[in-house]
């Protein structure tokens, strides 16, 4: 745990990529390869689970500081962070668990703690926190709550693997995604050469990112020489034929199998084994377009969805690549020879395999056009994919390009906020927004981003002035400062008491030349939903 306490302090210090890169880099080649496959699995963003509760973690701090349960809250809310407050109020520990290796902690200690009843797991608490040092308890802390962030990308954990074995990126990207298991074994194996059968193992391929298009289209070249197609609203995702077997991974690299049942019986007949990239959307077979993205929400969270449930929200599998066939890994080959062959397997296929269309507009202006009509078809605009490119992995500029419609727009009140995570802790930087229901703000909207530094740093000064109640470390404000949101649809939210929520919400600028009167109101916001 010492050696990789010492290296989150050296990735949390510093904003260089390089600087990450070379401090990951080092600790893989000085670290035990137990240790070494843990740091992997954490910084690469394997899920990590809450072993104790908030309210276990503040009560273990109050007896063990021996502070009173509101000097601990308020030191909390001023910090902003839990686990860095518990580094802070107590004692420099007594070093006793100081060499303890970060694979104990990982697959002996952390589980078992999960398991002990909550009286046990507040002394456990405490007495791991006797025996480590600050940066320790701290780290530890993070790692119980499942809330360890470094600013560190699965990428770029990828380019400092690569720097510490040699493989190139593509294929160490490969090898990390699906359910890898951080062992010595399979960290070794991320070093390996190459095999021939690499492309067959029993994992998704990393997935090909696109760019937003922010210049004119005209400056990509000839529009022959791209293809366009809808930007779908969905779950990206990778479907997997192999050996008999169907297999469903999501982007976020999420086994979905038993969840859309239709998709892999339809996938069982195809022609072939295969790996198909695309859309899993819900459909509305009447108008022939997709549904709404929160239809496709009422199947995300069912395992094994009833026949109700099937009928009443059908989903289709929208291709818009093929990136094995027939045990042939098909990326290096352009995307216009891939797509042929996709359409030959799709040809004939059940319903819910659905080939992307190519959109026909002979110039820029005409697919300009066409995009104009994005919220129509229920779409986000339309993807520019060159037609001579390769499958890639990652986000690489060039050859696939996002290009979305303009986002919807509110004027909103600032109404909650509480602190941000990591650097920003100590910071008011999450935000909620209301809207007017007569004479009532209402809540609509949660946003994370769209403020610089400097502002960030004056709202959270004028936050701690104006703040009128305290929800533990939420706070409400007087309702005077007006912001203006971009949002990409309106859809029904049971948690707010609007009843309804926009989604991904970012601020696009504080309007302080508005008066919070000037606000939208919730009326307008009910129409969009049900347009």
């Amino acid at each position: 745990m010492q050696r990789f306490a010492g290296l989150y302090a050296a990735l949390d210090g510093t904003t260089s990529t390089l600087a990450k890169r070379e401090a990951i880099a080092g600790y893989l080649r000085d670290a035990p390869a137990a240790d070494a496959a843990w740091a992997v699995h954490v910084l690469a963003g394997g899920k990590l689970r809450r072993l104790a509760t908030a309210t276990e973690l503040r009560r273990a701090l109050a007896e063990a500081s021996s502070l009173p349960d509101w000097l601990v809250e308020t030191s909390h809310q001023q910090v902003g962070d839990l686990a860095e407050t518990i580094a802070l109020v107590l004692p420099p520990g007594d070093g006793s668990l100081d060499d303890r290796p970060l694979h104990a902690w990982m697959e002996h200690d952390l589980p078992a703690l999960a398991k002990l009843d909550p009286e046990r797991r507040v002394a456990t608490l405490q007495a791991w926190w006797s025996a480590l040092p600050p940066g320790q308890v701290f780290l530890l802390n993070k790692l119980i709550t499942g809330a360890l962030r470094v600013g560190v990308s699965q990428r770029l954990v990828v380019q400092a693997l690569s720097a510490w074995c040699g493989q190139p990126t593509d294929l160490i990207a490969h090898r990390l995604s699906g359910e890898w298991r951080p062992t010595p074994a399979a960290l070794a194996a991320l070093a390996a050469p190459a095999q021939t059968d690499e492309h067959l193992a029993d994992r998704p391929y990393p997935f090909f990112l696109a760019s937003p298009l922010e210049a004119d289209p005209a400056s990509l070249g000839d529009r022959h020489d791209w293809l366009a197609e809808w930007k779908w609203d969905g779950i990206r995702a990778q479907l997997i034929r192999r050996d008999g077997r169907c297999r469903l991974w999501s982007r976020g690299e999420e086994r979905l199998d038993g969840r859309f049942p239709e998709i892999e019986q339809a996938a069982a007949a195809l022609g072939g084994d295969a790996v198909l990239d695309g859309e899993l959307l819900a459909w509305d077979a009447d108008v022939d377009r997709p549904q709404p993205f929160l239809a496709l929400q009422k199947r995300i969270g069912k395992r094994l969805p009833g026949p109700k449930l099937l009928a009443n929200t059908p989903v289709r599998f929208m291709a818009y690549d093929l990136l094995e066939h027939a045990g042939a890994d098909l990326r290096g080959q352009p995307l216009d020879a891939r797509r042929a062959r996709l359409a030959a397997l799709l040809a004939g296929a059940d319903a819910p395999l659905m080939l992307s269309p190519a959109l026909d507009a002979p110039d820029w202006p005409a697919l300009a056009a066409l995009r104009q009509h994005s919220r129509e078809a229920r779409t986000e605009g339309l993807m520019l994919k060159r037609r001579a490119a390769p499958y890639r992995v990652g986000r690489k500029r060039g050859d696939w390009w996002k290009w979305k419609i303009d986002p919807h727009t509110l004027d909103a009140v600032l109404l909650y906020a509480q602190p941000g995570h990591g650097r920003r802790a100590g910071l008011f930087t999450d935000y909620s927004f209301g809207v007017w229901d007569g004479d009532e703000l209402v809540t609509v909207a949660k946003a994370y981003s769209g403020l610089d530094d400097a502002e960030i740093a004056r709202l959270d000064r004028w936050i701690r002035a104006h703040t009128t109640e305290r929800f533990g470390p939420v706070r409400a404000v007087e309702p005077l400062q007006v912001f203006e949101l971009a949002f990409e649809a309106v859809q029904p939210s049971g948690r707010h008491k609007s009843g309804v929520a926009v989604r991904f919400p970012r601020i696009v600028r504080w309007r302080t030349d508005k008066k919070p009167t000037d606000a939208d109101r919730l009326d307008d916001l009910r129409r969009l939903a049900t347009g």
